[in-house]
């Protein structure tokens, strides 16, 4: 038996040198984290990379350990980690060819986006001849069982956007070769979560009127404020398939077992960065946890079927998608794309599942800093005018009126930060005789009902409300929006002004602040990327203030502001 010369055992940690190392028996651990590779072999074999069992690229040593032990080279394995970054990349790669081919972004009617017959017959009736560009899309990935983030900024459509692939399944509305689904006996379909009583009332609305007066019973609202018996009596007796509510009603008749929605194919979360907040979590979990969730014996009743899913698709929408979002659409979705306006791309997969709780909440340490993450440029309908003007406190109120005049307005919102604020403020308005009210949380369902009515009707001019009506009014006659106090932050101005210009129409928004808050103006302009223009009211006009950086200091050049057209 010859004996053997020499026996090398090298520690390398990943940075180290091969080259610096020849001719040591040890050297001592630079890193925690080290690969450790042992060679047996005569003392003359030059030390090289093949000698060492190693080569340029990461090989997988084929056979069992003895082999390997036989060959010399450690048992040890290699980690892969970089050979499936490759593979997945090219996965991804392909995906996202394929995905961009489902959306004609260029769509030139509902017909070629595979809508049924007879829920295009309705859309026509309704007067939606085109759809929108977010429209184009996101119906056809929906209709492909993809889940889906849709961003878009606020009035370009968005609820239609899910709302169509989901009649178009589901409903007297569906296509023809739609095959029915073992349902629980509620029939509940599809679940739709809004943060806002407000906003859960406008989509039933927009389901009414698609679904028509004779079946219009088949949507059902479940939103706080109302009478839950009458809601839950509802429910029994109509058999709705579609569900539409806030996160507190929902969870509520969930867990009072009046609610069915186990077997449920769809989940909506409308204004998802909203339902994030904290005052949901707990609500957001049982919804979470219930809807579309099929028990083992379901599943198995599926038989692997590619073409029915085990569970929910879900949906996620809003006007902005902070950091939150991405994080929630990554643990709650099953490879999710994000959808917007002539883009669709894949999300992927979440590199630290450690930063979502086990309730698939985002957590507390990031929420904080999500709402400032993502500049919402994408957020602003492209046809607005942004002005600020410099006032004292006390005269913002009189400024609001003759800013209504400047620019001959019919209608429009006005929004504080404060409930108290509002009572004073109409009673101003109306005491120099400008047909004003308010709108706010603490008002009963029925006043609130009232108060839009006679809005929309234009019984009334200016309507003076708080963040409450930020999201999911829906007001397409609004020209004007004024922010009497400023928003947070330029999210929150987003969604504010995306209360006027909706659906292409012109509109206009005027911040009416103090001289110490113009830097927080300067601050949302730079964040959104549009011209907020500094302004003034005289003689009944509008006057922009253009700056100028020439000069030792700026100077001002007044233009006047064509109001007619109303830009």
């Amino acid at each position: 038996m010859h004996s053997l010369s020499a026996m090398r055992v090298l520690i390398c940690g990943d940075s180290l040198s091969l080259g610096k190392l020849t001719g040591f028996s040890r050297v001592t651990p630079l890193y925690s984290s080290v690969r450790f590779i042992c060679r047996v072999g005569n003392g003359n074999e030059p030390l090289t990379l093949d000698t060492l069992g190693l080569s340029d690229k990461v090989e997988t040593t084929r056979g069992n350990e003895k082999n390997k032990l036989n060959l010399g080279i450690s048992t040890i394995e290699v980690p892969k980690r970089r050979d499936k970054k490759v593979s997945h990349s090219a996965v991804q790669m392909k995906k996202k060819a394929d995905i961009e081919a489902l959306a004609p972004f260029a769509a030139k009617s509902f017909l070629e986006l595979g809508l049924p017959p007879l829920l295009i017959e309705r859309l026509d009736k309704e007067g939606y001849k085109v759809p929108t560009d977010v429209q184009a899309a996101a119906i056809p990935a929906i209709l492909n069982n993809h889940d889906a983030v849709i961003q878009s900024y606020t009035g370009s459509g968005k609820t239609l956007a899910y709302l169509l692939p989901i009649l178009s399944k589901v409903g007297p509305l569906k296509m023809d070769d739609e095959d029915d689904e073992p349902k629980n006996k509620m029939n509940i379909e599809a679940v739709i979560v809004a943060p806002s009583r407000e906003l859960g009332m406008q989509i039933v609305r927009e389901v009414e009127k698609l679904l028509g007066p004779a079946d219009k019973r088949l949507v059902q609202q479940l939103v706080g404020g109302a009478n839950k018996s009458r809601q839950e009596e509802a429910l029994k007796k109509n058999k709705p398939f579609i569900v539409v509510g806030t996160p507190g009603r929902i969870a509520e008749i969930s867990a009072g077992g009046k609610l069915h929605t186990h077997f449920c194919r769809y989940l909506v979360l409308d204004e998802i960065d909203e339902l994030l907040a904290f005052n949901f979590r707990e609500d957001m979990h049982r919804i979470l946890e219930h809807v579309g969730r099929r028990s083992s014996a379901g599943q198995h009743a599926v038989n692997g079927s590619e073409a029915k899913r085990v569970e929910r698709q879900t949906i996620m929408v809003s006007a902005t998608v902070p950091v939150s979002v991405i994080r929630a659409a990554r643990s709650w979705g099953c490879d999710p794309l994000l959808v917007q306006a002539k883009s669709i791309v894949p999300l992927e997969s979440s590199p630290s599942p450690a930063s979502i709780e086990l309730s698939g909440m985002p957590s507390d340490s990031s929420a904080g800093t999500n709402l400032q993450a993502q500049a919402p440029v994408q957020s602003l309908p492209p046809s607005l005018k942004h002005y600020y003007a410099v006032t004292r406190i006390q005269h913002k109120v009189d400024m609001l009126r003759r800013c209504i005049h400047a620019l001959d307005a019919k209608c429009v919102i006005a929004f504080m930060n404060h409930t108290k604020q509002l009572k004073d403020a109409v009673f101003k308005l109306e005491a120099r005789g400008m047909k004003a009210a308010e709108l706010h949380g603490d008002l009963g369902k029925l006043t609130r009902s009232s108060i839009l009515k006679r809005f929309r009707h234009g019984d009334v001019k200016v309507l003076l409300t708080n963040e409450l009506s930020a999201r999911g009014l829906d007001i397409p006659e609004c020209d004007l929006v004024v922010n009497l106090d400023l928003p947070t932050d330029s999210i929150h101005y987003a969604h504010r002004a995306g209360r006027t210009g909706r659906l292409g129409r012109k509109g206009t928004v005027v911040t009416i602040c103090e001289e110490r808050e113009v830097f927080v103006v300067k601050k949302m302009q730079k964040q959104l990327g549009v011209t907020i223009q500094s302004c003034e009211f005289t003689e009944g006009k509008l006057v922009a203030e253009v700056e100028n950086t020439v000069g030792v200091r700026r100077t001002i050049k007044k233009t006047e502001v064509e109001t007619s057209g109303f830009v």
